[in-house]
């Protein structure tokens, strides 16, 4: 939901107004009556990932460390 707010109201209440944003509102500021700026949530937080989220949805092949034979020659890591 979007809201419009005047600047001194932003100031007076800007704890309220980040923490809604965070919650997904988003406010259009106004500074003598014309829309200067937008306050919204950036993205999903940091704080609520957490470590193994991606746990089973990765996957790499057996050979994943292998070199091809041609770049392996190339790059002299092997015998031609």
């Amino acid at each position: 939901m979007e809201s419009t707010l005047t600047l001194s109201d932003a100031k007076a209440r800007f704890s309220e107004i980040v923490e809604r944003a965070v919650n997904g509102d988003e406010f259009i500021v106004t500074r003598m009556g014309k829309p200067v700026v937008r306050i919204s949530r950036i993205g999903r937080s940091a704080s609520t990932r957490k470590l193994g989220d991606l746990a089973g949805q990765i996957r790499m092949s057996d050979d994943f460390d292998e070199w091809p034979e041609d770049l392996q020659s190339v790059l002299g890591i092997s015998d031609p």
